[in-house]
């Protein structure tokens, strides 16, 4: 099964068991996101990808340009993992590495979390690629990633338990869209995917073509 398949059935279970009225917000900001066309103004593929340093599961710097070092590159940026649908990818994702880097890539992922936190999603996950820490998002809003949740977005985020500062600890309420670019051994972007809407993500075999392209 695709993970976008996987996507599509875990979205039509959630919506059947979240309230209407919790829904209706949820629907509401994702629609927001897409009138104000956020997902466009990221980077474009045949553009470099800016290099940066983030700190990884257990603290250690790590450097963006080494990683894609004579090698392809695929980043992928997620919520958290308190998001079922980040979860679902980074299994999928974990689930595909070897396969990727018979391809000649390696495989990093971005979060806003904390490195204790991104340690929890690592283990929980059983991951063995690079996990690294994007604090208050620095590195996701110089992409164009970042959107702020609404006073009402919120309110339903605390009805489901899910504490966004003590994630990210800071108060923003900031999160990137997800996102994967895929870079060629150059730095530049080959295959891009970026979505105001949550629970869609770059399917494994998007991300296999570019990488065989």
């Amino acid at each position: 099964m695709s993970l976008t398949t996987e996507l599509k059935q875990l979205n039509q279970q959630n919506r059947e068991k979240i309230p209407n009225e919790a829904l209706a917000v949820m629907d509401e900001a994702t629609n927001n996101l897409k009138k104000d066309h956020l997902a466009e103004k990221t980077i474009k593929e045949g553009k470099s990808f800016p290099y940066t340093s983030l700190p990884n599961a257990k603290g250690k710097e790590v450097n963006l340009e080494e990683l894609n070092k004579n090698k392809k590159l695929i980043v992928s940026f997620y919520r958290g993992g308190w998001c079922p649908y980040c979860n679902l990818e980074l299994k999928a994702l974990q689930n595909s590495l070897e396969e990727f880097k018979a391809n000649g890539a390696e495989l990093v992922a971005i979060t806003p979390e904390t490195p204790d936190n991104s340690l929890s999603t690592s283990e929980k996950n059983n991951l063995s690629f690079e996990v690294l820490s994007d604090i208050n998002n620095e590195f996701a809003k110089e992409l164009g990633l970042v959107f702020g949740l609404p006073d009402a977005l919120k309110s339903i985020y605390d009805q489901f338990g899910i504490d966004v500062k003590k994630h990210n600890n800071n108060e923003d309420f900031e999160l990137p869209m997800p996102a994967t670019f895929v870079l060629n051994e150059n730095g530049k972007v080959i295959y891009r995917f970026v979505n105001e809407d949550y629970t869609q993500r770059a399917d494994i075999q998007e991300i296999l073509k570019a990488l065989k392209s």
